[in-house]
């Protein structure tokens, strides 16, 4: 278990290491971003990894505010825990910077998108856990965004089976939106 653990660790390190040398730190929401990687067998925000403190923008560059650590996201835990009750293979997500820019680079991308509407959201139920449900019915896709809400910022969620595809493919969005505006 130990093992799994580290694994878990490094990969999360390696893809974390390739947002801060490549991504546009414009990607970041205002709450911050973070990035998860769940063990095999996840089932509560403690058995996924993600960095504690959130990546924030420091000026122009992406800056990771601790360490990787386990049960460091709930908000990234309940999207890959529930993506994973649909599809066990997708143990990794990211939360993004919404633009109504950034919707058409997705699909040029060739990602698989879903959204929800969080004014559809029934009462007393967590929205990452109602939300991400509802768009992996027929599957998981690659991302799952929602517009917002008063008080909610919008957001896009980068979902992949380990978080180095994960970050891959939000630097393959960063180098398309770079000179779109966020």
């Amino acid at each position: 278990m130990q093992e799994e653990r580290e694994k878990v660790v490094d990969r999360l390190e390696e893809a974390v290491a390739l947002l801060v040398e490549r991504m546009d730190a414009r990607l970041i929401p205002e709450v911050g971003m973070n990035i998860g990687y769940a063990l095999p067998d996840a089932r509560s925000k403690d058995d996924v990894a993600g960095v504690l403190g959130r990546i924030v923008r420091l000026g122009e560059a992406v800056h990771p505010v601790g360490e990787i650590a386990f049960g460091a996201s709930d908000h990234v835990a309940r999207i890959v825990i529930t993506a994973m009750r649909f599809d066990p293979r997708i143990r990794s997500a990211a939360n993004i910077r919404f633009s109504e820019a950034i919707l058409p680079e997705l699909d040029n991308l060739l990602f698989e998108v879903c959204s929800f509407d969080r004014e559809n959201e029934p009462p007393g139920v967590q929205t990452m856990d109602w939300g991400v449900a509802s768009c992996c019915r027929e599957g998981v896709p690659d991302v799952i965004y929602d517009r917002g809400a008063v008080g909610k910022e919008p957001m896009i969620r980068v979902l992949g089976e380990d978080p180095v595809t994960v970050a891959q493919n939000i630097l393959k969005l960063s180098n398309r939106i770079t000179y779109a505006q966020l």
